[in-house]
């Protein structure tokens, strides 16, 4: 008998229907989910709505609100509140107001720098010294755990800011007086939040009519600081009459647009040349060579009756006058000298009172720093003479500007600046652009290579990190005759200005650009010996101006007036207006 398949049934299940009692247990379950679910909602939303009006962020240490900034977390000590006198360490100074303060160790004092201050203070009398003046005040430097503290409560003027102590919050506040700052008087009670956001803890209650300072306002919600001193967001329709009360302050700058200096250099035996009647077209800034350090470093002028004229007939054409105070006679003499000066701060603070006394005494507008030839070793000592020299003259409305070779070269002609400092300091800092084959090459070279600009510009700007309005651009108005002989040793060099170029080189000679360098070159020969000479003309003086456009740079100096010839001033008015 065969096997068959069984045939399998095709008729559905039977679905077994809930019970009455079922369903209800079924209703009774939903309806207690949803209620437990909502009744959790609820009280979360209570939570939060409870947290919203409970201040939660009482302060367990003190606050330190700087220019509505709460800046606490960023403090490396703490706080010092001693007889109602507020310290601040060293190092917090250092990081929020003066990042050159240092500890002097001839004086044993502090020495700060901020704007236009310079202070001093010691540790044992209530005294300050401000910009030269003393002052008396309640309180002077203490130490503790190793730390120096300032009593910054004492030291507003130097900061130039305004300090509140609120105990009530542990909140203290730092203002700066050249800031802006807003009012605005509160128009109904409010909760201050930590946040725009819906859901924020409360930082304070405010009251219909209190005033608050503005910190700022967007989309609708504004950032306020309460009277305790709390920062945090209201709704911008919460303030009315909003007032300022403290603009801006910022410093008018002397040169509009890019500055056009020339040094016009002569000896400290010579006499201050006369420009009168004459006018240099385009240069707004004339620097004569009035000061000098003699050997024994004492601070020297040499201006006299001509040098008085000078300045007159500067000042009638519209020229600022940033006289040259150079080392060259105390540094020619001996390195030491320079270096003894620069390593004692009662020194340094000698030399500056001569130069804002003179600066003061001949109605002058600024300076220009230009020492050369100094120790590696005494870098940081000429950049604090330079930090400390920039706040004297600042106060009384005078330009800093500092001379400085190319990032690289010997110990006492290149390793001797700190750049970065120095070009974050003073008001400009000048690029000597020159000397790249100098007096003491021994092989024949450029004087001012395009190339060789280019490269170190970007030193400046990306290397040393300078701000590139306040870097100038200084040129040469001359350049040198090299001369070889038969064996290709190096026997001569000559300084030859621009205007006299065409008169040492003789007719007939074959002149070539050199497109790397943007310089014409001419080789000829002398009997047995080669000269060889690289050119300063319109052409390569415009190529390298073309790089202050290309860098933004903040203007062109140039060495020497009279050695040029007559177009450079209209092709230097004509390239830096269009660099506008």
């Amino acid at each position: 008998m065969k096997k068959g398949k069984r045939i399998m049934s095709k008729e559905p299940k039977k679905v077994r229907k809930m019970t009455r009692d079922e369903v209800e247990r079924k209703k009774k379950i939903i309806i207690r989910t949803f209620i437990t679910i909502v009744a959790l909602l609820v009280i979360f939303i209570i939570a939060m709505i409870l947290n919203n009006f409970i201040i939660l962020d009482n302060n367990k240490t003190t606050n330190l609100v700087i220019n509505n900034r709460n800046v606490t977390s960023n403090l490396k000590n703490e706080i010092l509140i001693e007889d109602d006198i507020i310290y601040l360490s060293e190092s917090d100074i250092a990081n929020f107001f003066d990042k050159y303060i240092y500890k002097d160790e001839e004086t044993n004092k502090i020495i700060t720098t901020y704007d236009k201050k310079i202070a001093e203070i010691g540790y044992d009398e209530n005294v300050i010294n401000i910009n030269g003046s003393d002052k008396g005040i309640y309180a002077h430097a203490i130490e503790k755990d190793g730390e120096t503290y300032l009593p910054i409560s004492e030291m507003t003027d130097v900061y130039d800011i305004e300090i509140a102590n609120i105990p009530e919050t542990k909140v203290i506040t730092m203002d700066s007086l050249d800031r802006q700052q807003k009012r605005a008087i509160v128009n109904k009670n409010v909760s201050v939040k930590s946040s725009t956001n819906f859901i924020s803890r409360t930082v304070d209650r405010i009251e219909k009519g209190e005033a608050v300072i503005v910190v700022s306002s967007e989309n609708g919600y504004s950032k306020i600081r309460t009277s305790n001193g709390k920062l945090g967001y209201i709704k911008s329709n919460r303030l009315e009459n909003e007032f300022t009360i403290r603009e801006d302050m910022e410093d008018e700058k002397q040169i509009d647009g890019k500055v056009n200096l020339t040094w016009d250099y002569y000896s400290e035996y010579a006499s201050t040349p006369d420009r009168s009647g004459t006018t240099i077209d385009g240069v707004n800034v004339v620097s004569p060579a009035f000061f000098y350090l003699d050997e024994d470093g004492d601070f020297k002028e040499n201006i006299g009756s001509s040098g008085e004229n000078y300045i007159q007939w500067a000042h009638n054409n519209g020229y600022k006058v940033w006289p040259m105070v150079s080392n060259a006679v105390a540094a020619n003499e001996s390195l030491d000298i320079t270096s003894k000066i620069m390593n004692s701060y009662t020194s340094r603070k000698e030399l500056i009172d001569d130069i804002v006394n003179a600066c003061v005494k001949y109605d002058l507008d600024g300076i220009n720093i230009d020492f050369e030839n100094m120790k590696s070793d005494d870098k940081d000592m000429y950049s604090r003479f330079i930090i400390e020299l920039t706040p004297r003259l600042k106060e009384i409305g005078m330009v800093t500007s500092v001379d400085v070779t190319a990032p690289d070269g010997s110990d006492t002609w290149s390793l001797c600046f700190d750049r970065h400092v120095i070009g974050d300091v003073a008001d400009y800092i000048i690029f000597m652009a020159y000397d790249q084959n100098g007096i003491s090459s021994t092989k024949p070279g450029t004087n001012a290579g395009y190339d060789w600009i280019q490269l170190n510009l970007k030193k400046f700007l990306q290397t040393e990190e300078i701000e590139s309005q306040k870097l100038i651009l200084a040129v040469p108005f001359y350049t040198r005759l090299w001369t070889t002989n038969s064996n290709g040793e190096l026997i001569g060099k000559t300084t030859v200005s621009m205007k006299n170029i065409n008169s040492v080189i003789p007719e007939g000679t074959e002149i070539k650009w050199d497109d790397e360098l943007k310089q014409n070159y001419a080789e000829f020969s002398d009997g047995s010996n080669t000269r060889q000479i690289w050119i300063e003309d319109i052409d390569s003086l415009k190529a390298k101006v073309s790089l202050i456009k290309e860098n933004n740079l903040g203007g062109v100096a140039s060495w020497q007036k009279d050695m040029e010839t007559d177009d450079v001033w209209d092709m230097f008015k004509t390239e830096l207006m269009e660099n506008q």
